[in-house]
Formats: structure tokens, sequence, C-alpha cells
């Protein structure tokens, strides 16, 4: 493979991660705002400040939750990099 090739698979891996490591986050705020949203429905609270503290806390509970685990998928992801360093080469 060509240096292009590798710092291209390089850059889409890097991208599939980001989308991977922040999936869970936008999950939980999504159920959290959408069971918000209906109980505010629910009960005609309108105050838009209402859903931003759960949403908040549910992230931050994952962040605790699957903080070492994205921590070791980042942590392998710069190892795999600076292994291709030398087949990159400066050409």
């Amino acid at each position: 493979m060509s240096a292009a090739d590798l710092t291209l698979e390089a850059a889409r891996q890097g991208l599939v991660l980001a989308v991977v490591l922040s999936l869970p986050f936008v999950g939980v705020a999504l159920v959290v705002g959408l069971t918000v949203a209906v109980v505010q429905a629910a009960t005609q609270v309108q105050e838009p400040t209402l859903s931003f503290a759960p949403k908040l806390a549910a992230v931050a509970v994952m962040l605790v939750i699957l903080g070492p685990w994205l921590g070791a998928e980042l942590v392998r992801y710069a190892a795999a990099l600076l292994e291709r360093i030398p087949q990159i080469g400066l050409r």
C-alpha cells in the first residue's frame, strides 16, 4: 500500500471510531430527551430548560460508566497509528 492509501485508511478508521465512541452518548441523550418531552407534553409544562438537566446528568453517568472503554479504544487507535509511522515513511 502506498503512503496515501495508509493515510486515508487511518483517517477512515479515525472517523469510524469517532462515530462508534459518540453513539452511546447520542443514544442516551435521545432517549432521555424523548422521555422528558413526553412527560412535558403530558403535564403541559413547557419549560425549555427542563430537558437540559436530565440529559446532562444521563450523559455524565454514561461518561463515568464508559470512560475506561473509551480510553482503551482511543489508546488502541493511537498505538495502531504510531505503529504505522514506519510504513508510511517520508517518500
